[in-house]
């Protein structure tokens, strides 16, 4: 009896973190996003005379020091854990989203929004060493789902919550309050989470176990590649909605701040929900014998080309199916959520790399969030409309169905180097 309750303590504790770590993705996606309801605002327009071509580099800015920072920050998780990495980081990031509401000038606004880039760049490469090395792959989908619920439902909430504080109160105290408010996470991550920040011999090992999957081996592998397709094309269609959809539902739509807010919460929370129930279904599947590769790739096969119903909320004649549309493409999306991380990012990946191929294929993600957001305000100046934009959603979404059924093939992964002897001994 009394063996058995460590063992069940580790196993409660290891969910603990895990809805730790979903809960710190879901406040750093509330920071990053919160600006997209502020691009809404005519006041907040006014205040810095912006133009759409402004709007769309103020949404970019975070993704490009974002994207910069994702290989470091994955270097780093490789090597010096997770705990005192993520918390740092986790701090410096609140507290320059409560700057935005405190500064007076534009070129001040757009170095908050590129500090908070580079310290929440620690966020995905930290969570993905963690999973992997506590979980299996019988696990892996629902454990990446429930993270993934992390990253939907932060702009799912904070649409909403951002908009309210905008209409009753100011855009400036919108920052302040959801920078402070995301500082009480700090206690229970510090509790609860191990930790692994290594010793000298820790850190000549994990040195000597990185150099078993060299850098050159990552960038070589169509794996790799295939990982920074789809994230890519999957993260345009989500960073297109979290920076644009507000502004898309009330200038094309006529929907006032707050019910725009309404409805990015509905999208998003149904990515997420499909996200968690879909990487749950395929662990199932797996666990009854059936190959993993394959099952995850019919999975984000199928969520890509539902995606592509998004240009029927383009062109829908009412309200109504406009809205019906959004909801349920960005949900279907959520069928490639967990099982293309998992594939891409675990699965097909060696361990002791992890943390730097996460931060590679991030760089793309980040990329495609950068493009997303100037893009598409581009896009929007050059036609007038909205239609357009979504038209480019629907050619990544294929792209990315594409790469999934190509470059997915396990002969294909980062190849391994042999281990020194001392390593082996390890």
């Amino acid at each position: 009896m009394e063996t058995g309750k460590p063992e069940r303590r580790g196993i409660t504790n290891r969910w603990a973190v895990l809805a730790l770590l979903a809960i710190g993705v879901l406040i750093s996606f509330v920071d990053r996003t919160s600006i997209s309801s502020t691009l809404a605002d005519a006041n907040f327009i006014r205040h810095f005379a912006l133009t759409d071509v402004d709007r769309g580099w103020i949404n970019a800015a975070f993704f490009w020091s974002y994207g910069l920072f994702q290989v470091p920050m994955g270097w780093v998780a490789d090597r010096y854990g997770v705990k005192w990495p993520y918390a740092i980081s986790f701090t410096l990031w609140c507290i320059a989203t409560t700057m935005m509401g405190l500064v007076t000038t534009l070129g001040a606004l757009v170095l908050m929004r590129l500090i908070i880039g580079v310290a929440e760049a620690i966020v995905i490469p930290a969570s993905y060493r963690w999973i992997r090395n506590n979980f299996d792959e019988r696990q892996n989908g629902l454990a990446v789902g429930l993270l993934a619920m992390g990253n939907k439902f932060g702009p799912a909430l904070g649409a909403p919550i951002a908009a309210w504080i905008i209409v009753t109160y100011s855009w400036k105290l919108m920052f302040i309050v959801t920078g402070l408010a995301g500082l009480i996470w700090l206690a229970p991550w510090l509790l609860l989470v191990r930790n692994d920040l290594p010793t000298k011999a820790d850190l000549a090992q994990a040195n000597r176990r990185a150099r078993t999957v060299t850098f050159g081996n990552i960038l070589s592998s169509p794996v790799v590649w295939g990982g920074m397709i789809t994230n890519f094309c999957y993260g345009y269609f989500t960073f297109y909605c979290m920076t644009w959809m507000p502004a898309y539902l009330v200038e094309q739509r006529g929907l006032s701040i707050s019910r725009s807010g309404l409805f990015t919460f509905f999208s998003f929370a149904g990515i997420a929900i499909v996200a968690a129930l879909a990487g749950s279904a395929a662990d199932l599947i797996i666990a009854r014998g059936k190959d993993p590769i394959l099952v995850r790739k019919i999975f984000t096969v199928t969520g890509f080309v539902g995606g592509c119903s998004v240009l029927l909320g383009a062109y829908a004649p009412t309200l109504q199916m406009a809205l019906f549309w959004n909801v349920f493409s960005l949900s279907l999306l959520g069928f490639v959520t967990a099982n293309n991380l998992v594939l891409s990012r675990l699965t097909l990946i060696p361990r002791q790399a992890i943390g730097l191929v996460t931060g590679v294929q991030q760089l793309a993600t980040s990329l495609a969030g950068g493009v997303a957001a100037s893009l598409s305000g581009w896009l929007l100046h050059v036609s007038g409309s909205y239609d357009l934009p979504m038209m480019v959603i629907l050619g990544f979404l294929l792209v990315g169905a594409m790469a999934t059924i190509v470059l997915y093939r396990p002969e294909w992964s980062p190849k391994v180097t042999e281990a020194p002897s001392r390593l082996r001994q390890a």
